[in-house]
């Protein structure tokens, strides 16, 4: 396993051992939750855990086991190859301007080098990815996080993430291809993503705690982190 992975992996392991002591809390911690809409968003969770089951789950579990691993990757970086284009967008907004021609440095190599993203030539040579979003952005400008969502299928939010989604969305040019050429593509990356976070997911859902509270500390922990590190000065 490559360091980088290996930190990766760490600091997964980290945030769930975080979350469980968030979610495990008092009462009183709890009642400082923002989420509002629980009701409408515990329907939204249910729904989710029922499209995992029946759809979501028997399909990666096929694309698992009829693409072998490296190729996987592969996919995933062509994929990710887009997403550090938006995070140098980001971290430039951030006023991370390093950071951010650090990005566009991995996009230039990794689309030409690497045969737009197949391969992760960058990283190879030295330049750690580092994923940002309009979401966070928005935070670092002091936008509040608003109250906790749950999305239909794409899961947990809140009302200023929701926002940066839909930011992403009109910003993506895959947005503006064909309906058939899009749907494809989405559902790919989709299919993809919930590949390679498997293993996180099977940690979250082996807990004996609420899913509901579990999920929803888990990432509302996350983005507060990823929102400070954000603010913080170069």
């Amino acid at each position: 396993m490559k360091p980088m992975q290996h930190r990766s992996v760490t600091q997964l392991l980290l945030a769930l051992v975080f979350a469980f002591g968030m979610a495990s809390g008092s009462a009183r911690a709890q009642e400082k939750v923002n989420d509002p809409f629980e009701p409408l968003n515990r329907g939204f969770f249910f729904f989710n855990e029922i499209f995992d089951a029946v759809i979501t789950t028997p399909v990666t579990s096929i694309y698992k086991a009829i693409i072998p691993d490296p190729v996987r990757r592969s996919i995933g970086g062509v994929f990710g190859n887009l997403d550090d284009l938006y995070s140098g967008v980001n971290h430039g907004l951030q006023g991370k301007g390093k950071q951010a021609g650090t990005d566009f440095s991995r996009v230039l190599i990794n689309t030409t080098i690497g045969l737009g993203g197949l391969f992760d030539v960058a990283g190879d040579m030295g330049m750690a990815k580092s994923k940002s979003d309009y979401g966070v952005t928005l935070g670092a400008w002091g936008v509040g996080a608003g109250p906790y969502l749950v999305l239909p299928v794409m899961g947990p939010s809140s009302v200023r993430d929701t926002v940066g989604r839909g930011l992403r969305i009109a910003s993506d040019p895959r947005t503006y291809l064909p309906m058939e050429t899009r749907y494809s593509l989405t559902a790919a990356e989709f299919v993809q993503l919930r590949a390679a976070n498997a293993s996180a997911e099977d940690l979250i859902a082996s807990s004996s705690l609420d899913k509901y509270n579990f999920t929803r500390s888990l990432y509302l922990q996350r983005r507060e982190s990823q929102v400070r590190e954000a603010r913080e000065a170069n």
